[in-house]
């Protein structure tokens, strides 16, 4: 997911050698980063990397909690569709979105999420910028958010990505999509 990028630049008779790491958008093979999210508060902290470490599992993102498109259609449908994810042999689903983990935990209670679907605050961005999906959304929700996109993940290791083209539509990203990957 990282790339490393090294430059050589000759001044007079020297060589001088830099290098700078960029991100790339996270893909199939690549392992799960090690980054620390919250769940039901802050002291409830949660590594993603070792949620996911055994088994398979389903990552979706999504842009903002209580928002129309996430909360009338992404989140529900992954609710509705847990046990025939449960079917196919997923260990653990887990909702991301760059909020704080009471809103995180507030908006899993009111789309009856509890005991299903894991609702993780990455409250500031640090696994979304880790996997290379932010989108620029402070105009309207005042600040970076997340693209929306889903993973399936299988003892750590992405084995499928599907990001919605422009970030932050409805379509590859659904519950019924992903069913598809598994």
């Amino acid at each position: 997911m990282f790339r490393r990028a090294i430059h050589s630049v000759f001044i007079s008779s020297r060589q001088i050698t830099t290098s700078a790491t960029s991100n790339m958008p996270i893909k199939v093979g690549d392992k799960l980063p090690s980054v620390t999210l919250f769940e039901g508060s802050p002291n409830d902290k949660v590594n993603i990397a070792e949620l996911f470490a055994s088994g398979k599992g389903v990552i979706f993102a999504v842009p903002g909690a209580f928002t129309p498109g996430c909360s009338k259609t992404h989140l529900p449908g992954y609710v509705q569709d847990y046990s025939k994810l449960k079917e196919k042999g997923v260990k653990t689903v887990a909702c991301v979105s760059v909020n704080d983990p009471f809103v995180m935990a507030a908006w899993g209670e009111a789309q009856g999420a509890a005991g299903k679907i894991r609702m993780l605050a990455d409250t500031q961005g640090e696994f979304t910028k880790a996997v290379d999906m932010e989108l620029d959304l402070s105009a309207v929700l005042g600040t970076k958010r997340s693209q929306r996109y889903s993973l399936v993940v299988n003892d750590g290791v992405v084995t499928a990505v599907n990001q919605e083209p422009d970030g932050k539509g409805l379509t590859c990203s659904l519950s019924s999509e992903l069913l598809k990957n598994l």
